[in-house]
């Protein structure tokens, strides 16, 4: 795994942490809005039935994008933001909204995190070792 990513392209890499700061940027910026309960945010968590809940998501969201950005911990942040991010499209297509958004926002993270951690995918790749077999 460490031969496979020191040999990733200058472009990839260069893609890679563009998009890792464009999207760690806005993830920050979303999650300072709804600790600092910017009147906006507050207006679409009441509209959500999720009233005094933003301190609880803004914080999320932040330790998400924190361990997105960091390299050693980007796997649990991916984790972590496909699960806020599927919150939100939950949300979104619960109250008949368009949820176009977030799931680029999702799959951008994917790719993202994929440019830079190519080995993300390999569990589905490896062979498995069967246990069930009895002699």
């Amino acid at each position: 795994m460490e031969n496979q990513r020191k040999t990733l392209s200058k472009g990839r890499k260069i893609t890679a942490w563009i998009l890792v700061g464009l999207l760690g940027a806005l993830f920050v910026m979303s999650g300072a809005m709804k600790l600092m309960g910017s009147a906006e945010m507050t207006t679409f968590f009441v509209k959500y039935g999720l009233e005094g809940k933003n301190i609880l998501i803004g914080t999320g969201e932040l330790i998400a994008v924190i361990l997105f950005v960091v390299p050693k911990t980007s796997s649990l942040g991916v984790l972590l933001l496909s699960a806020h991010m599927g919150g939100a499209i939950a949300t979104h297509m619960e109250h008949g909204e368009s949820y176009i958004l977030p799931t680029i926002l999702l799959l951008f993270v994917w790719v993202a995190n994929w440019l830079r951690n190519p080995e993300m995918f390999s569990s589905f790749t490896r062979k498995r070792i069967r246990t069930d077999v009895t002699p």
